[in-house]
């Protein structure tokens, strides 16, 4: 209890968290927009999670990681294509609960809301520690 505390009193926490918000108000709407036109659920998810992803890059190097960021070449690469695969795991864990909830009679939007914190946590813990560590 004391160390979810100190999280959330973590300035780049918090700020990872506004972050977050931002990346998925772009997955959600897309997620719901998709789901309105018949698109099949699992299949909007992973869309709406993919631009998730470069909105969530765009703000996470800018406001959250800072002071960790790489400079420019091949650091820089290497930091870009770990946030990618930290994404990936993100997407991966979205879309397989998606589907499984989808496919077990489930509201896709309440199985959507179950992997954003399943994937939020992922994610925080792979960025914070691996990627801009």
């Amino acid at each position: 209890m004391i160390a979810a505390f100190q999280r959330l009193t973590d300035w780049r926490f918090a700020r990872y968290l506004l972050a977050s918000v931002g990346a998925l108000a772009v997955d959600v709407g897309t997620f719901l927009a998709l789901l309105s036109v018949g698109i099949w659920a699992a299949g909007a998810s992973a869309v709406g999670y993919s631009l998730g992803i470069i909105a969530h890059w765009l703000m996470s190097s800018r406001a959250v990681f800072i002071g960790n960021v790489a400079e420019r070449g091949a650091e820089r690469t290497r930091q870009k294509a770990l946030f990618v695969i930290s994404a990936l795991v993100g997407l991966a864990l979205t879309t397989a609960i998606v589907w499984a909830g989808d496919a077990s009679g489930m509201d896709p939007r309440l199985a959507k809301l179950a992997a954003i914190g399943v994937s939020f946590f992922a994610t925080w813990l792979l960025r914070s520690r691996v990627v801009f560590r």
